[in-house]
């Protein structure tokens, strides 16, 4: 069974099999507007910190609160066995994580009443952290893991689903995270406001194109380019050309989130494996990748 959307299988099989290696990415959310340039808090903002919400995967199964107030919240993501990811998808009209699980058994696109929320992509398995901060509003919501097993099942079919309650904010929210580094994704590139250089860093990624986008961030085996690793999701003859390191899934239009990096010396891609609205080509497919020389 393939997902709908999310981490399409050639994406997931790409990083499943790079987890194997290693032991051997049209609704908008309400967050606030999207701009194309770093916001910092203005003076005087009040000084509350996100909230923090850490989601531990493990094979087939997430462990995360049941209920989390609203507002901007950082989603840490601590993957503790195979690859996996954390995506949120928020149920309207009354639906229920059981109702997203019947849906998701019927092949096309998602039904009207999911709303791809983003949430973290995946990190290195066993160990590894991936970490966004976005705004959530209220409602109810599905942590949801699209990546399959190599027989090609999803983990949401065995079990890696589960329900979280967003509640109402009973506090205000805390100033958004300072970004040094701005990435706008649109249909279909990514635009960096500033190189990427070895260190620390804030991203902000927004996501200013009418559909769907992620960013998923892999640095490169050496030798190996973005190109290389797009050609290999096909094929997947030899050894996997890239190292998973978190980033963002599903970004609705009009969307934003941060992302912090620690970035070593080397070569490193962005990937967005969305399927395309029109043709049902993962966007990798319309040139939405880049490759990154980080020194």
């Amino acid at each position: 069974m393939k997902p709908h959307v999310a981490l399409p299988l050639a994406a997931a099989v790409l990083m499943t099999v790079i987890a194997c290696s290693r032991d051997n990415t049209t609704h908008a959310i309400e967050t606030g507007t999207a701009s194309a340039e770093a916001q910092p808090p203005a003076p005087g903002a009040n000084a509350a910190t996100p909230n923090v919400v850490t989601i531990t995967a493990t094979n087939y199964k997430f462990d995360a609160p049941a209920s989390i107030p609203a507002g901007l919240t950082t989603i840490r993501l601590v993957d503790n066995a195979g690859l996996h990811q954390a995506t949120l998808l928020r149920l309207t009209d009354g639906k229920t994580v059981a109702d997203l699980g019947k849906a998701l058994q019927k092949p096309g696109p998602m039904p009207s009443w999911v709303i791809p929320s983003g949430g973290p992509n995946p990190p290195h398995p066993n160990g590894g952290v991936a970490e966004v901060t976005q705004t959530l509003v209220p409602g109810n919501y599905a942590i949801i893991c699209f990546v399959p097993d190599p027989d090609g099942t999803p983990h949401f079919v065995k079990g890696m689903i589960s329900p979280l309650t967003v509640t109402p904010m009973s506090a205000a929210s805390a100033a958004e995270p300072v970004a040094d580094v701005v990435v706008t994704m649109s249909d279909y590139s990514y635009k960096f406001s500033t190189p990427l250089t070895a260190g620390k860093h804030v991203i902000r990624v927004d996501n200013t194109g009418p559909q769907l986008h992620e960013l998923f961030l892999a640095r490169l085996a050496p030798g190996k380019t973005a190109g290389e690793l797009a050609a290999w999701v096909d094929k997947q003859a030899g050894p996997p050309p890239a190292e998973p390191m978190g980033g963002v899934s599903m970004l609705p239009p009009g969307g934003h989130a941060y992302i912090p990096v620690d970035l070593t010396p080397g070569q490193y891609g962005i990937f967005c494996f969305e399927p395309d609205a029109k043709d049902g080509k993962p966007h990798v497919a319309h040139g939405m990748m880049e490759q990154i020389t980080v020194k």
